[in-house]
């Protein structure tokens, strides 16, 4: 057994946590995990994308093109960034919740279309788009990482048990912020079934 997975958003959207979480929880399977990170200005907006693969025998933390299992999109124009990652046998889930850069504020780039995105990603795989900023935000905005995660989850994307992320959520983050997260995680398995 071996899982790729590709989380990717932008700086300050939390998803360096959430591969420690989902690492933590493969680790807590007993499976060889390796995280590999390419940061941006991490602080201000800036591309953050890592690559997460855990199984019986993983050696390198680099996954290759298109040989995702799964891509966890926190901003949508990452999705569409890191496409390279997908292929037939990929599954994309994204955050329809754009995070406009300098360069598109100022009219240097143009930001594309919600639309666009999810067209060009499902030419390639699978994929879900919902806003999952707006149901993180009823709980509280840093969670939308193990919102998207529960969702990923109740969708039978990610070959661990619900007990591991719970146990991966407790050794990454600290215990007051435990609850929030087990409310996310729960959010998103029921988002999953809507």
């Amino acid at each position: 057994m071996e899982f790729n997975l590709i989380i990717t958003g932008v700086g300050g959207q939390g998803g360096l946590t959430l591969s420690r979480i989902v690492g933590n929880a493969a680790m807590v399977e007993g499976y060889n995990v390796r995280i590999g990170e390419t940061l941006g200005m991490s602080q201000r907006y800036g591309s953050v994308l890592s690559y997460l693969r855990f199984g019986e025998e993983v050696y390198s933390p680099l996954i290759e093109e298109g040989e995702a299992d799964l891509m966890l999109a926190l901003e949508p124009a990452e999705a569409l960034r890191n496409a390279r990652f997908l292929s037939r046998k990929s599954y994309s889930i994204i955050n329809a919740y754009p995070i406009h850069t300098a360069t598109t504020l100022v009219g240097k780039e143009r930001y594309p279309e919600l639309g666009e995105i999810k067209e060009a990603i499902g030419r390639i795989c699978p994929v879900d788009m919902l806003n999952f900023q707006k149901e993180a935000d009823k709980i509280n905005p840093r969670t939308l990482g193990v919102l998207m995660l529960g969702y990923a989850f109740g969708k039978g994307l990610v070959p661990l048990k619900k007990e591991s992320i719970i146990e991966g959520i407790k050794l990454t983050l600290r215990e007051k912020l435990w609850e929030m997260n087990f409310r996310a995680f729960e959010r998103g398995i029921e988002l999953s079934k809507e």
